[in-house]
């Protein structure tokens, strides 16, 4: 999956644009994106653990290795303020 996907820094995601659409729609799907953002979101927190987060905005997939800093209803943190819309996200490796 790693290759179908570019690789970006974390400063960039800024600048990106998201689509209004979710990229998830099974149910299954997304209660295991949650389950994983509070977990990365933890270990970011504790232990200033890193993640890759894969998602898409309106120019392709993108693929970030970051910590996670925080969570709200529909988005996760990254360090300076970046923020990615969780309906955005297609998984994370932890």
């Amino acid at each position: 999956m790693e290759r179908e996907y570019q690789l970006v820094e974390k400063e960039s995601v800024a600048d990106f644009r998201f689509p209004h659409e979710d990229v998830l729609i099974k149910e299954s799907e997304i209660k295991l994106l949650k389950t994983q953002l509070d977990r990365a979101n933890a270990l970011g927190n504790l232990e200033h653990h890193k993640v890759k987060v894969y998602f898409i905005d309106h120019e392709g997939k993108k693929m970030v290795h970051t910590t996670i800093w925080g969570i709200t209803d529909k988005s996760i943190l990254l360090k300076k303020n970046v923020i990615v819309p969780i309906r955005r996200i297609v998984k994370l490796e932890i």
